[in-house]
């Protein structure tokens, strides 16, 4: 059944509908930190920027302690509250994506740390235009699905993982030039390799917050769609929409006894 965000605020104990509110608004408060350490991350790369790299590492203990606070606060809710459909749904949510948006935090971590060895080893010659491309491309994945967690949006998951179908075609269309390059000229493969792991980081944010709008699925329709190609997945949507609107035209016809 197609549940919304009221479907979370209606319970008799008004507890329990701060502690479901808590969790979801503790994960958008990681999911916004994770999302600027990937924006910093990329920026330290392209500017050359030791502190801002710096500055990234530094946080990702930051983002961790908030795992653990929000895996707490989860683990209260189920074995005091037991929750049910929709609450359970929540609570295994949260608690996954909390996983994924730590790893997307490793990954800004391994960029910056990138950006560190490209500041002893020296610049890259190639890699940078793609690296801000995809940087973009994958923080904008982030926020988007962050957002389809706040309002339960479904289309915005949904146009998520398609943007990820992208993404992974612009990774390894970067990835074949840079090889080439390298063939071109072997002095620059340690800088150059350097950049291509920048780019599987990027790629890998990609799949986290792809897999962040799965859960938004999950959450929202009760079906488990890890590991479904996207297209399934859009006919899971449609079909609970299709579901929904022919349960409102049925509403809107007269009685014909009247």
């Amino acid at each position: 059944m197609k549940i919304n965000q009221e479907a979370h605020t209606s319970h008799i104990s008004q507890k329990f509908n701060e502690e479901l509110e808590d969790i979801r608004s503790q994960l958008l408060e990681m999911g916004g930190l994770v999302e600027k350490q990937v924006q910093d991350a990329v920026d330290s790369l392209v500017d050359g920027d030791s502190r801002l790299a710096s500055e990234v590492r530094k946080k990702d203990k930051k983002v961790n302690q908030l795992q653990v606070e929000i895996d707490e606060i989860c683990t209260h809710i189920l074995a005091r509250r037991q929750p049910a459909a929709s609450d359970l749904r929540l609570v295994l949510a949260v608690i996954r994506a909390t996983s994924d948006l730590e790893r997307i935090g490793d990954e800004a971590s391994k960029i910056a740390k990138a950006t560190l060895r490209l500041a002893e080893e020296g610049t890259s010659p190639r890699g940078y235009i793609e690296a801000r491309h995809l940087g973009s491309q994958v923080r904008q994945m982030v926020q988007d699905a962050l957002n389809a967690f706040a309002r339960f949006d479904t289309a915005q998951a949904l146009a998520v993982l398609r943007e990820d179908d992208k993404v992974d075609l612009e990774y390894r269309s970067a990835t074949r030039a840079l090889i080439t390059f390298m063939m071109e000229d072997p002095r620059s493969i340690s800088q150059v390799m350097n950049i291509m792991w920048v780019l599987r980081s990027l790629e890998r944010v990609g799949d986290h917050a792809s897999n962040l709008a799965e859960y938004v699925i999950y959450l929202v329709e009760g079906e488990d769609v890890r590991y479904t190609k996207t297209e399934k997945i859009e006919k899971v949507i449609r079909h609970e929409e299709d579901e929904v609107e022919g349960n409102l035209l049925g509403q809107d016809q007269p009685d014909k006894d009247e």
